[in-house]
């Protein structure tokens, strides 16, 4: 039984985080990617529903970007270096079945973490937003980079566990299991609806 606390849904926001068809690719083709984009889809319109924030986080480089990462970055460097995922390449806009809406918060970012590069945390205390819900690809990437930063800026952390994905099933049931529990509640879709009927 989850013991996670209701949501006041006017100091909610749900992350939707790199759900772009570049991104997106790394997840199985067919039904598996489908009932991801199904799930997110209807939690999204969940919060919306209770009046929630929904805010979008997009990866997109633009030229001087991927002149300013060092050959150090393990993670980046190869992405400068073959000049992929131009911030203007529809294979960086958020996924046509997830579009934003004009009140939603749109941030671009270059590095893993939603925060880290952008302004997403000071447009979220703008809107006293004090709660997340983080949804993403990849759970070891995006996710696992935005829960430890977010957690460290006390936000109230929700994980939606069928609103993440990663390549590596192994690291995914890791994170969700053993490491993101000390620092969020791990719910499903299905909970945050009654989570936000709860209030």
């Amino acid at each position: 039984m989850n013991t996670a606390p209701a949501l006041d849904p006017a100091r909610t926001a749900l992350l939707v985080m790199d759900y772009q068809p570049a991104i997106l690719a790394f997840v199985p083709e067919g039904e598996d990617r489908n009932a991801l984009l199904g799930r997110v889809e209807g939690a999204i319109a969940d919060v919306r529903a209770h009046g929630g924030t929904i805010a979008y986080v997009r990866v997109g480089f633009t030229d001087t970007d991927w002149d300013a990462i060092p050959a150090s970055n393990k993670s980046f460097a190869p992405l400068a270096h073959h000049r992929v995922l131009h911030h203007e390449d529809p294979g960086t806009a958020v996924h046509e079945r997830l579009a934003p809406q004009d009140s939603d918060i749109v941030v671009r970012k270059i590095r893993h973490g939603g925060m880290s590069t952008t302004d997403l945390d000071q447009q979220l205390r703008e809107r006293g937003i004090t709660t997340l819900v983080v949804s993403g690809i990849s759970t070891s990437g995006a996710v696992l980079s935005t829960v430890i930063d977010a957690a460290d800026r006390d936000y109230q952390l929700y994980v939606l566990s069928d609103g993440v994905a990663d390549p590596d099933t192994e690291v995914h049931k890791v994170l969700l299991h053993r490491v993101f529990p000390s620092r969020a509640h791990i719910i499903d879709t299905t909970e945050l609806r009654a989570l936000l009927r709860a209030d």
